[in-house]
């Protein structure tokens, strides 16, 4: 894995934040070998667009708060299916539950190393990656 540190603690973060607002199936991908601009895609998921929204409400708000770190660039939440925090060296997608489906980026990006979340499988619920 070759994904730095600070984008490893920050993905974490994000991670527990999104576990916090319930999101499901958590993934951390490392693409640091494949892509120049990131180093790591956080994928979640959320039933309802009320609760996409909500959760990359939160994750934002804990990096800024805890790193003082804002989104560069954020996408899709006008809809709440697909919100797109980009962060630099972490990208956070928040799937509405169909999305995730359709586009499924864990396919995309299969080859990629598993990043480790760091969340307590109990509490974390069903943030087990899909299979296929």
């Amino acid at each position: 894995m070759t994904a730095t540190e600070r984008a490893i603690e920050l993905t974490q973060v994000a991670a527990k934040a999104a576990d916090e607002r319930q999101a499901t199936n958590l993934v951390g991908l490392d693409v640091s070998e494949t892509l120049p601009y990131a180093d790591v895609f956080l994928i979640a998921s959320g039933r309802n667009e009320r609760m996409v929204l909500s959760i990359a409400e939160e994750i934002e708000d804990k990096l800024r708060e805890g790193y003082d770190l804002k989104a560069l660039r954020r996408e899709g939440t006008d809809l709440g299916r697909w919100v797109l925090l980009d962060f630099g060296d972490l990208v956070v997608h928040v799937f509405h539950e169909e999305e995730r489906e359709y586009y499924n980026l864990e396919r995309l990006w299969r080859d990629a190393p598993v990043v480790p979340l760091g969340l307590d499988e109990a509490a974390a619920g069903d943030s087990a990656p899909a299979t296929e």
